[in-house]
């Protein structure tokens, strides 16, 4: 008896020690299914969180028990839309906006000031630290392709036309302030890229060759940086995909993503890892994407920060964290978002386009043209909305052949597509 009951508490404490993602209490959740865009930790304590529509910083001490907020719209006197936070120490740190904005703190985040580059980037999609005094950022999902770098802690800017090599770039990550890696697309579609002279020339490592497909995250596996992972976002009827190197970028393999608007992937081993995007809360895999279980938890996922083994964080309806700590919390499947306000004034149409948008905020477009194959046809229109508005689109139509096809639209809030019949 006694040892039966020994074995129950020994089971009792294994099931208890095991790891698993749980949400953060006491950070705000966003409601109408927003999301936050990014989440950053120096340590194990010390972190940031950047809520996206609802334009916040948050900052916890203690490991995400609790947070405080430290910005927010009220305090910019504007309209923001926050895409990435990244701190060099404990004082020094970077935040990049959708609206042509970056902002900078020497004070933890108490206090932040707008960071003068020239050309003014349109949008900082993509923020890493390195070392004691190197940056890099990179942008914008809606076109152009460029990188800003600073090695003396953000005093002074290097802007970096990356259009010879790419139309828009989403992600970057550094090993050493020398090499690293640069992620989006080109007219080909999803491209990662390749330096190893901090940023002056780079290489196409991988492309996947569906134009409108984009690499959205990456991931370097910090027990082997040899091991990349990255989040190839497409949209339905095309398949969103796991791209991995084992080799540093040499070869690549696909593995089918749990959705086709993957944006999040997060690895704590060569096997074990999670990907999410707009729709979905965590999937986990074991067998480094071969297969993938829904964990039903969490929704809306941009951004998975992995610490260590035992611990990492997660952005998305709220903050999340992989933890054997229990937080009390209750999961919820969050998997609802906020697609954009949109009709087609008229379905199906002969001569003329007419589509209408309701725009909740400042916000940035692009319209891409599909057949009902997936296959890229043209981009529509790229617009930069500067306020809450409605405003009609109209395109010709014409020399289209009859038929069905499909239209994405591309904003600040992620993708969202109709289909239209051509008469």
């Amino acid at each position: 008896m006694k040892n039966l009951l020994y074995i129950c508490l020994l089971l009792t404490s294994f099931a208890y020690s095991q790891a698993s993602w749980q949400e953060l209490p006491n950070l705000y959740s966003n409601p109408n299914g927003q999301r936050f865009d990014d989440i950053f930790f120096l340590n194990e304590n010390l972190g940031w969180a950047a809520n996206g529509f609802y334009a916040a910083v948050y900052k916890t001490t203690d490991g995400g028990l609790n947070w405080t907020e430290q910005l927010n719209n009220g305090i910019l006197g504007s309209n923001h839309y926050f895409r990435n936070i990244q701190f060099l120490d404990e004082n020094i740190g970077f935040l990049g906006t959708l609206n042509g904005k970056f902002y900078k703190t020497v004070n933890g985040g108490a206090t932040w000031t707008l960071v003068p580059i020239t050309p003014n980037p349109v949008a900082i999609c993509g923020l890493d630290t390195i070392g004691t005094s190197t940056i890099y950022g990179c942008g914008a999902y809606f076109e152009p392709a460029f990188i800003i770098k600073s090695t003396d802690s953000g005093n002074t800017w290097n802007y970096i036309d990356m259009s010879a090599y790419a139309n828009a770039l989403v992600e970057i990550k550094f090993l050493d302030e020398l090499n690293g890696f640069a992620a989006g697309k080109n007219a080909n579609g999803a491209v990662v890229l390749k330096t190893t002279d901090g940023g002056q020339t780079w290489s196409t490592i991988y492309n996947a060759n569906i134009p409108g497909e984009y690499i959205w995250k990456l991931q370097i596996l910090d027990a082997n940086t040899n091991v990349i992972f990255g989040a190839l976002y497409s949209f339905a009827p095309n398949e969103g995909k796991l791209v991995k190197s084992t080799d540093g970028g040499l070869n690549w393999a696909e593995f089918t993503a749990p959705e086709s608007g993957i944006e999040a992937v997060g690895f704590v081993s060569e096997t074990k890892g999670w990907m999410g995007g707009h729709t979905t809360g965590f999937y986990e895999t074991n067998n480094g994407g071969q297969t993938w279980t829904n964990l039903n938890v969490g929704g809306n996922l941009n951004r998975i920060f992995i610490l260590n083994s035992t611990l990492a964080y997660a952005a998305g309806t709220t903050g999340y964290k992989y933890t054997s700590q229990s937080l009390g919390t209750e999961n919820f499947n969050s998997t609802s978002k906020t697609d954009l306000d949109l009709r087609l004034i008229e379905n199906p149409v002969k001569n003329e386009l007419l589509i209408e948008i309701n725009f909740l905020a400042a916000d940035n477009l692009l319209i891409e043209l599909y057949d009902s194959n997936g296959k890229h046809i043209k981009q529509l229109e790229r617009d930069q909305i500067n306020t809450s508005s409605k405003k009609v689109y109209t395109f010709s139509v014409k020399d289209l052949a009859n038929g069905i096809y499909i239209l994405d639209f591309h904003n600040n809030l992620g993708r969202t597509t109709k289909k239209f019949i051509k008469e």
